[in-house]
């Protein structure tokens, strides 16, 4: 039968580690990464609208303005 393993590591087998368990200085990592994942300069993103959405709502605004000026044409 297997007996359950525990997931902490063993103190006495452990590199790194004074007698008692405790950590050396300079022997653990820094907190935090000393680089973030957004380094270097910033692209500012372009402003005011891009030509797709502007086609494509002057297309919708058109056949819409079609429609009604056939169906008044047609009445």
């Amino acid at each position: 039968m297997n007996t359950p393993h525990s997931p902490d590591p063993e103190p006495d087998r452990t590199t790194g580690l004074e007698p008692g368990g405790s950590v050396p200085p300079g022997e653990t990592p820094p907190g935090e990464s000393s680089t973030g994942s957004e380094t270097g300069p910033r692209v500012e993103p372009p402003r005011g609208w891009a030509k797709g959405p502007l086609i494509a709502i002057g297309v919708v605004v058109l056949l819409i303005a079609a429609f009604f000026l056939a169906y008044a044409v047609l009445i």
